[in-house]
């Protein structure tokens, strides 16, 4: 295994860096192997419960490592292809997407009020899907951040749990959906949402793996990467937009993104795209 290095190319570095992760998360998986094993041992020697609950939590903290190093390996390599023949620069969301066996996911990430800080897609379909979520205030992500559990829907069923979004995802030509909250000891950081999945994977353990290795080894964590290398979309402008129209029309903050987002759902337009109008003093809103 090769770590790149030894050019001044943002790229190259940001491969460098996905290669040294990939590294320490192998070592701290070896770390988790050998005490799981000790505990194994013990508990085939004593025959004491204690031991065998030791083994398989540190057998689970392994996985986690193994899964976070998959990821950045991943990206590792995709972004060291694209070094060497350019063309359209990978994200970090697309390994995650691979991962769990679909070709659109995203991630949502949320303060500690669960709103919305930031997101990232994998390529435009799941980008658009989570601007329709954020614009109609529900949606398969939102329910599985506030209540800390998987949600899933398919055909009909998926208009029926969040009106109007299942319409905008079958007009994205996606059928089903399912979302799994990005827990933590603290609490619930945001939730990851994969699109037509392949039968079978809400009850797989697959997505639950995929983002328990997100939340503990990719995001938080002595390796932390919470921007994805760059993937991340902050909605800073949506933000500055409702301080300025919350201003402006003398309303709560939450009131004024509700009119931001109400707008950008008339209007077909991305919340991006409406905050900016807003912010450049192009678009007033009453």
């Amino acid at each position: 295994m090769a770590v790149a290095g030894g050019t001044s190319e943002p790229g190259a570095g940001q491969a460098g860096a996905a290669w040294l992760h990939v590294v320490r998360a192998m070592e701290r998986a070896a770390r988790e192997k050998s005490l799981a094993e000790r505990h194994e041992r013990l508990a085939a020697e004593t025959g004491r419960e204690i031991h065998t609950t030791m083994a398989r939590t540190h057998r689970g903290v392994e996985e986690r490592h193994r899964a976070a190093a998959r990821l950045q390996e991943a990206y590792a390599r995709r972004l060291t292809d694209w070094l060497a023949h350019r063309g359209a620069r990978p994200l970090f969301m697309a390994g995650v997407a691979e991962a769990c066996g679909t070709r659109s996911a995203a991630l949502t990430l949320v303060g500690p009020d669960l709103r919305q800080l930031s997101i990232a897609a994998s390529d435009q379909f799941s980008r658009t899907a989570q601007d329709l979520e954020y614009v109609l205030g529900v949606g398969p992500a939102t329910d599985a951040t506030r209540g800390r559990r998987p949600v899933s829907a398919s055909g009909p069923a998926v208009d029926e749990l969040w009106p109007g979004y299942g319409a905008g995802l079958a007009a994205l030509g996606m059928g089903s959906v399912v979302a799994v909250p990005l827990s933590t000891a603290a609490g619930c950081i945001g939730a990851l949402t994969v699109f037509d999945p392949q039968p079978g994977l809400a009850e797989s353990g697959v997505l639950t793996g995929v983002a328990d290795a997100l939340a503990d080894g990719v995001l938080l964590g002595p390796d932390a990467e919470p921007g994805l290398y760059g993937g991340t979309d902050l909605r800073v402008v949506v933000h500055q937009a409702a301080g300025m129209l919350s201003e402006q029309l003398h309303c709560p903050v939450d009131d004024a993104t509700a009119i931001i987002r109400a707008h950008a759902f008339a209007t077909g337009e991305s919340p991006e795209a409406v905050a900016g109008q807003i912010v450049s003093g192009d678009l007033k809103l009453n």
